[in-house]
């Protein structure tokens, strides 16, 4: 499948390409750091429009596992908003963890919006915090500069991504996920076998398009 580009309307979105979700970080995701070449030719080459998003963690955020008596990494807790992985902590404000890598393209960006930075509420999506009322204000950001389709890139395929890609659907956008472009975490599941699984199945669902770079074409 072949996909043109339409400069005004379409945007490249880039998730969490930070340190800590890198080999050796926090929360490295595996192979993570092999999409930058990737998205770095994406944002030179194809995209004239773009954003990245940065994830701002407190020390104290509620879903590090070292801030619950007794838990552990990966352990699920219920918090007011619903379910929440408790996760390493990562994405710490103002740590080398936090900042996104120095390997990107960054001059590219019109925007790097920082998500996450409420203590009380995790944030994955790019558009609403856990609670999926809290806003982040890209619904508005997104619209007022007439962007129609959103092509995904980032870390990690089953978490931020996805979230990010089920709330552009819900917000009226045509949604892509760059699959040589992305990562997954890829944590075990029973239904589904891991998160990644599921992430894919239901975002199909919604009717989110994967494609790849080679796809892309101006």
């Amino acid at each position: 499948m072949k996909m043109h580009i339409n400069q005004q309307t379409d945007i490249l979105a880039v998730i969490d390409v930070q340190n800590d979700f890198l080999p050796g970080g926090a929360l490295g995701v595996k192979d993570g750091d092999h999409i930058i070449p990737v998205i770095n030719h994406l944002l030179t080459h194809r995209f004239q429009r773009s954003f990245a998003t940065q994830d701002w963690h407190p020390k104290n955020h509620i879903s590090f596992a070292e801030n619950h008596l007794g838990a552990k990494p990966y352990d699920e807790i219920e918090l007011p908003y619903g379910q929440q992985t408790l996760w390493p902590a990562h994405a710490v404000q103002n740590t080398f963890g936090a900042e996104l890598s120095s390997k990107l393209q960054q001059q590219y960006f019109q925007m790097i919006l920082r998500k996450g930075w409420h203590q009380h509420i995790d944030s994955y999506s790019a558009f609403y915090e856990n609670d999926q009322m809290t806003s982040t204000g890209l619904v508005g950001w997104l619209q007022n500069i007439g962007i129609k389709r959103i092509f995904y890139t980032g870390l990690a395929e089953d978490f931020c991504v996805a979230y990010s890609a089920q709330d552009a659907v819900k917000a009226g956008f045509q949604t892509y996920i760059i699959q040589d472009a992305t990562k997954p975490v890829a944590l075990p599941m029973k239904k589904y076998e891991t998160t990644a699984n599921k992430a894919r199945h239901e975002l199909q669902e919604l009717g989110v398009i994967y494609l790849t770079s080679n796809d892309i074409i101006v």
